[in-house]
């Protein structure tokens, strides 16, 4: 069943930035050869990945990032079958932003930027919501 799964995590301070590039190549990577297509926002405080695939898995690609040593305090915010792919052709898309200081030049209302800032700071609550604030974040 196609799936969609979104994490927000704290990024380690004493990790490089190489790491991301890293992260990227085994993404794109790992992610072709199971069918995985997802986005992946960074700052140097946090990661927001949200990623799409059969339900196993993302399942099997979660466990794996619960222990990745890159980060920490991973906070599942949404998993539940989708329709479509929101990013069909991104094994892994990636994008920079300083996420104490977003530019919410978008659609975004004051309550949606009030969400994702929530997220940030660890609260689960609003998942699907968050979902659709990175879906135009990258589109």
């Amino acid at each position: 069943m196609l799936t969609h799964l979104l994490y927000i995590s704290s990024r380690n301070a004493n990790r490089a930035n190489t790491d991301i590039v890293d992260i990227l190549a085994s993404c794109q990577q790992n992610n072709l050869r199971t069918g995985i297509t997802g986005v992946l926002l960074y700052s140097d405080t946090k990661f927001a990945q949200y990623v799409e695939g059969e339900y196993s898995q993302l399942i099997s690609l979660y466990d794996k990032i619960k222990n990745d040593n890159r980060h920490s305090n991973v906070n599942l915010m949404s998993i539940s079958p989708v329709e479509n792919r929101l990013f069909p052709s991104w094994q892994m898309g990636s994008k920079n932003v300083s996420l104490t200081d977003i530019d919410y030049i978008s659609e975004m209302s004051k309550d949606d930027k009030a969400t994702f800032d929530n997220a940030l700071a660890g609260s689960t609550e609003q998942g699907k919501k968050v979902q659709k604030i990175l879906e135009t974040l990258f589109k």
